[in-house]
């Protein structure tokens, strides 16, 4: 497990109960739970508090960080790798950033500093993402990232009462390390 991963000005830390007045304040923002497929709106602290301890529980299926800035421990965001299959060794990222840190570049930082964690420390093989289709923001993040489209899964997600169109992303341990050593040369 990560302790303390920090990358320039992004800072990733374990996600823990004492988190969950920041996670309810900053995912239960109607424009963070508009586009995630797993965060509930409305979102009380009870309700985070059971989230986050169903998505950082320690039996290695799942790792689950809050974003922090460098200099301080306040939560920013979240990225986690769900659905871990040792099997398989494959597993699903995730992230969201608080709607006061937009703009930053977080999202691709934290998602760096989870891909690293994923493949170096957890030794995944592949990564898989899933974004709604008019998340825009989020795919351009996974395509940064070097996730490329696999596919289109129709009505997949209802939201909101109505069905949306997700977009499957995958990554393959091989391309991270090539696209690292290529941006370190």
């Amino acid at each position: 497990m990560i302790s303390a991963h920090r990358l320039r000005e992004v800072r990733l830390r374990p996600l823990c109960t004492l988190d969950a007045e920041a996670f309810a304040t900053l995912a239960g923002d109607r424009a963070i739970a508009d586009t995630m497929i797993s965060i509930p709106h409305p979102l009380s602290v009870e309700r985070a508090r059971i989230w986050i301890q169903e998505h950082s529980r320690t039996d290695a299926c799942c790792c689950a960080f809050a974003i922090c800035d460098s200099t301080s421990d306040r939560m920013q965001g979240y990225v986690g790798i769900a659905d871990i299959s040792s099997e398989h060794r494959l597993g699903e990222l995730s992230f969201w950033i608080g709607r006061p840190y937009w703009g930053r570049g977080l999202a691709e930082k934290a998602g760096r500093a989870a891909l690293t964690h994923a493949f170096d420390t957890l030794e995944l093989n592949r990564l898989q993402a899933f974004c709604m289709v008019r998340n825009a923001a989020s795919g351009r993040v996974l395509e940064k990232l070097g996730f490329r489209r696999e596919g289109l899964l129709a009505q997949r997600v209802l939201k909101w009462s109505i069905f949306e169109d997700v977009t499957a992303y995958g990554l393959l341990r091989h391309d991270w390390n090539t696209r690292d050593a290529q941006s370190t040369d």
